[in-house]
């Protein structure tokens, strides 16, 4: 892989071009970066004055909002994921003035003719993308491929250098990425499957899984579209795929429960469902099956997502921040016996119909954030349900209830902004806070 002082990426035919960035967080720094040494000029603006002073005295960089100069004449309006294109009044001035909108995964394609030979991979879907592209990466890697982490995922892909021949660009996309592209064309591209999340920003699910499904549209032909048909939705976008592209059906009832049994970060259904489309994947770009099951037993999982962070008294704590919504969180239950669970935050749904078949593991829940009342209302009925306020009362009171060979999960089933900056950091905090509890072993 290229050493972090090689030349990073750039598209010189951009050169003398003009764009407005609005967005400075790592992303949005690393654009300014490739333009800049792409030798085009950048307009740059964030509503946060410490992600303004990041990007100040950045060469070819003027600090401005788009909302207040003219947009006709741009290039194109690099947007922030995170900037709702459904509600954001920018979205409609750039196209009254009939400046393209785009993001940062476009311009990777505009950089793609100057790399040596290589395959991108698009992973997205509701649950398990991230996963599914840490995994995929890992298999490549641990077979001695060059491979490169990006996208949603790890450091933002304009500020990475360029892989040497037969790379492999392995990238997650949010559907909110995908309504930005309108150019990037992967080699490979799986969807994982579809449930409600984002309804805030979608009119409707199928509006949603439609955004999911426009990787497929833009995927030149003859590439290769891996679907997991475990769902609904996903079995409708597999059905309407167009013949120019190679279809291959997936399914967590692929992957053998005995073999399953040998990886050990990759417990549970919905595993079985990432590792399928993993494995459907490296196959497509290669990999021998011997590769694929050494990498699959010596892969270590991510951060966030049923990391068992600790062991006290014989009770695990198990950190599944990263499950922002109810069908996220119902796997975690499953994994489980004996399980108080911390749950709340800013809710993406009304309902929590996918973790109810799974109360019967579920000793206690400890509800947080602005969630709690409306969840009490769900749960009280059948476990008993603590209002715990905030994640450090949550874990004192789990912990002092919880008995050895039971497990303490946070496992939110809601989005952290009421209380955390995001998933991770609220992750980090439970981390933090379950290793200052006395006698705790960290795993």
């Amino acid at each position: 892989m290229s050493t972090p002082s090689a030349p990073l990426l750039a598209a010189p035919h951009l050169s003398g071009r003009r764009y407005a960035v609005l967005g400075l967080a790592r992303s949005g720094l690393a654009t300014l970066g490739f333009l800049a040494r792409s030798g085009a000029e950048a307009i740059a603006w964030d509503a946060r004055e410490d992600a303004r002073a990041a990007a100040a005295g950045l060469p070819g960089v003027t600090l401005a909002d788009p909302m207040d100069i003219p947009l006709h004449g741009l290039d194109g309006l690099v947007l922030s994921p995170g900037v709702p294109l459904n509600s954001h009044p920018v979205a409609a001035r750039a196209r009254a003035a009939r400046c393209p909108i785009l993001g940062d995964m476009d311009l990777f394609q505009e950089a793609r003719r100057y790399l040596p030979e290589h395959r991108v991979i698009g992973i997205t879907g509701t649950n398990g993308k991230s996963t599914t592209t840490a995994l995929l990466h890992h298999l490549l890697a641990s077979a001695g491929r060059t491979a490169l982490l990006g996208g949603n995922i790890g450091r933002p892909i304009l500020g990475e250098p360029p892989l040497g021949v037969g790379g492999f660009y392995v990238l997650e996309l949010s559907s909110f990425q995908i309504d930005l592209c309108h150019q990037l064309a992967c080699d490979l591209a799986i969807l994982t499957n579809i449930t409600p999340d984002h309804l805030d920003r979608y009119p409707s699910l199928e509006a949603y899984a439609a955004a999911k499904a426009r990787l497929f549209a833009l995927q030149p032909d003859g590439a290769t579209a891996i679907i997991a048909v475990d769902g609904r939705l996903t079995v409708s976008i597999a059905a309407a795929l167009p013949a120019r592209l190679k279809l291959v059906r997936v399914s967590a009832g692929d992957v053998d429960p005995a073999d399953q049994a040998h990886w050990p970060a990759l417990q549970g259904p919905h595993n079985a469902q990432n590792s399928a489309c993993a494995i459907a994947a490296a196959r497509v770009l290669g990999l021998a099956e011997k590769e694929l099951a050494e990498g699959l037993r010596s892969y270590k999982g991510l951060p966030h997502r049923m990391e068992i962070v600790a062991v006290r008294g014989g009770v695990r704590f198990v950190n599944d921040s990263k499950a922002t919504n109810p069908d996220s969180a119902a796997p975690a239950l499953a994994a489980f016996e004996g399980v108080h669970w911390i749950a709340g935050g800013q809710a993406k749904t009304d309902d929590l119909d996918a973790c109810l078949p799974h109360l019967g593991r579920v000793e206690a829940a400890y509800l947080i954030g602005e969630a709690a009342p409306a969840f009490r209302r769900i749960l009280a009925p059948h476990v008993p349900v603590a209002m715990a306020g905030t994640l450090d009362a949550a874990i004192r009171a789990a912990a002092l209830a919880a008995r050895p060979g039971q497990t303490v999960l946070l496992s939110p089933a809601c989005a952290s902004f009421d209380q955390f900056r995001d998933y991770e950091a609220r992750g980090d905090a439970f981390r933090a806070a379950v290793l200052a509890l006395p006698e705790v072993a960290a795993c």
